[in-house]
């Protein structure tokens, strides 16, 4: 997996990007930015871009967590980790962050071998984030796994003028039935915007590996993504 370098627009300083690329199959690919959970870009999220990259696209990964500290890679497995998580979390501007998701934004148009096509794809967090992006940049194409407090972003839907996916687990434990009856209100005219609610499941329902990882829910939840990208994408 490659690394670049970016410059964030505040002059704070440079963040990492991870990049995952296809083999050599076409001329030029779309490109997926992969927003992380609030584990940082770990293991998981770097095996999420492989598949993307064998699936043909190019996928790039931001280190939005530099700010506090750099290469956070941890997973859902010890409280120790669900400590620092929610810490990394709760430190965490989501402006700034979406700052940094612009900045990826238009450096994933001119790749080389990209065709300046892209697309956002976020976990938890990365979820919020990749509405966020949704309402706040010119992303072809958005899509959303489990994300969080969805219901505080419904007063910037007027802004989607792109495809949003949201997918929902169910029985998320951090986004109450309240939440999402909220967020169906917000959506129920909107052209743009398909949300699909997976019954029976928990947050994290596609996390690889994950301790609440659902092979059925997240094999329909990836194939309705991976439709969606290979059709704007390319």
């Amino acid at each position: 997996m490659q690394e670049i370098k970016l410059k964030a627009t505040d002059g704070s300083g440079t963040f990492s990007a991870f990049i995952a690329r296809p083999k050599p199959s076409a001329d030029t690919a779309g490109v997926v930015i992969v927003i992380q959970e609030i584990f940082g870009v770990n293991d998981s999220l770097r095996a999420t871009c492989a598949e993307l990259a064998a699936m043909g696209f190019i996928a790039i990964a931001p280190d939005l967590f530099w700010r506090q500290e750099p290469g956070v890679n941890i997973t859902d497995k010890s409280e120790a980790e669900w400590k620092k998580a929610f810490a990394l979390m709760n430190g965490f501007n989501q402006d700034k962050g979406i700052e940094d998701l612009q900045v990826t934004l238009v450096a994933a148009r001119s790749l080389q071998g990209a065709n300046g096509i892209v697309a956002t794809l976020g976990y938890c967090l990365g979820g919020r984030l990749a509405v966020m992006m949704a309402t706040r940049s010119d992303a072809d194409v958005n899509i959303s796994y489990y994300g969080v407090g969805l219901d505080s972003l419904v007063p910037e839907f007027n802004n989607i003028a792109a495809p949003l996916i949201i997918h929902v687990a169910e029985e998320d434990e951090f986004s109450s039935p309240e939440v999402v009856e909220k967020l169906l209100d917000g959506v129920e005219e909107n052209e743009f915007v398909d949300v699909f609610i997976y019954p029976s499941v928990q947050h994290a329902f596609a996390r690889v590996g994950g301790v609440h990882f659902d092979a059925r829910a997240a094999t329909i939840a990836n194939g309705r993504t991976a439709e969606i990208l290979a059709e704007i994408l390319g």
